[in-house]
């Protein structure tokens, strides 16, 4: 066989194993074949593997996760149910005494006020309310909420924006009725213990810079707050649920017909509160029609409703209801109750003052209106029985019939049941009927 002549650089192969049609073409296409098949076989298989490798690889790191995921909420759960409860509560007790106007909560919040252990401010959202007299209770809701927390958290810059100006103890409002303000830190002019008057405060203490109220809060394990100015327990829910306060809630009510005698003694003093309680933009207005009577009414309903037909866990033992008239049948009962359920104890010093402070003589004269004297308290609680008219007892009764079945208290037909005292109309309470405790899924 003839050699073709190589190229340069090219070796001599033999005539007829190169070029188309030849051996060493047709072997090499044969050769290509056969490898782009084995390459198509080998892609198949090499993708199959990966696939399966990848749905392995996803379900182990799928089930990883489930376990991780489990093994943490089983730690988290374990350490949570060993954990003391103690360690997640703040150290001082927080105790809001929910009331409206003229429904002795200036009395309960003294019988607080006069414990070693209490710092006590009385309505400070009043600050509020001035400010912004033109706006609705509504739309206050929210300024109130959060001036009374950072009261009970004893950050008293929050007043800043209602006193703007350089100010002292005498600048807040009904200061003088906190035995707290009277006393060291707050001023050198009594002690812890002693039992103080508003009068010789106002005299003794009164110019002390307004730096001293946050100083002495800070010093006191209790931190109670008399408020009037809240319509709705739902408000207060955020304060409830917040870690930093251990709130507690007293709720005072008191007949709705005694409130309005009482409420007759102070017309032109309400009449700014009534406009904003009625949306009046500003406007004093009195309460004739008792149309204030009627949202009062409606708003102690709201709350004893929201507090006892399923409340929320986080209101477990954390709301009392209290009747005016139990407490001053039964003074010391009624008072050693709250003093438990805010975690105070009862000193021999404010037993004899809160007897002296609930018999003295006659209902209290009209100038005393918003002081704490010493006076018969069953006759004060009673008094309207003799001193309004059946034409007026049967309005109130109209406007708050729910608030005044709901409260345990009988309804008057007449004139002649409305004057015979032997016809109590105080119903008995059922144990626990105003507490938390009282709520029955069940029933």
């Amino acid at each position: 066989m003839p050699l073709i002549p190589p190229r340069a650089g090219q070796l001599a192969v033999p005539a007829g194993t190169v070029g188309p049609g030849s051996s060493w073409s047709r072997s090499r296409a044969g050769l290509s074949l056969s490898c782009g098949q084995l390459l198509v076989k080998l892609f198949y298989c090499f993708s199959s593997v990966t696939m399966a490798r990848i749905r392995i690889t996803s379900a182990i790191v799928i089930l990883f996760v489930m376990v991780q995921t489990g093994f943490l909420l089983f730690m988290y759960a374990r350490y949570s149910s060993f954990m003391p409860q103690s360690e997640e509560k703040p150290s001082q007790v927080h105790i809001l005494i929910l009331s409206s106007w003229r429904s002795g909560s200036s009395f309960v919040g003294q019988l607080f006020s006069q414990h070693p252990s209490v710092f006590y401010l009385m309505e400070p959202a009043w600050h509020v309310w001035v400010t912004m007299y033109q706006n609705s209770a509504k739309v206050l809701h929210m300024a109130v909420r959060d001036l009374v927390r950072s009261v009970f958290l004893c950050d008293m810059s929050v007043f800043d924006a209602y006193m703007p100006w350089k100010r002292n103890l005498s600048d807040l409002f009904q200061w003088a009725v906190s035995r707290a303000l009277c006393s060291a830190p707050a001023c050198d002019s009594f002690q812890r213990t002693d039992i103080t008057s508003e009068m010789a405060c106002k005299t003794l203490c009164g110019r002390y810079p307004f730096s001293k109220v946050e100083e002495a809060c800070k010093t006191y394990s209790h931190i109670v707050i008399k408020e009037v100015r809240f319509f709705d327990l739902k408000v207060l829910y955020p304060l409830l649920t917040d870690p930093s306060l251990n709130l507690k809630i007293i709720h005072l009510v008191r007949d709705p017909r005694a409130v309005v005698k009482s409420r007759e003694q102070s017309v032109k003093a309400l009449a700014r509160d009534n406009g904003i309680v009625l949306s009046t933009n500003g406007t004093k207005v009195e309460d004739s029609k008792y149309k204030v009577m009627q949202e009062i009414c409606r708003s102690h309903v709201q709350i004893y409703e929201t507090a006892t037909l399923k409340p929320p866990s986080f209101l477990k033992d954390r709301y009392l209801m209290i009747r005016f008239e139990d407490l001053v049948r039964d003074p010391l009962s009624e008072i050693s109750e709250m003093y438990k359920f805010a975690d105070l104890s009862l000193t021999p010093t404010l037993k004899s003052w809160i007897y002296n402070i609930t018999h003295g003589q006659g209902p209290g004269k009209k100038k005393e209106a918003f002081k704490i004297t010493s006076r018969d308290a069953v006759n004060v609680s009673q008094a309207w029985r003799n001193v309004l008219s059946f034409q007026k007892i049967k309005k109130v009764q109209e406007v708050c019939k729910g608030a005044i079945n709901m409260l345990g208290y009988q309804l008057v037909d007449s004139e002649k049941e409305q004057r015979d005292l032997s016809l109590d109309l105080v119903l008995p309470r059922r144990q626990n009927q105003f507490s938390w405790s009282s709520f029955n899924p069940k029933n």
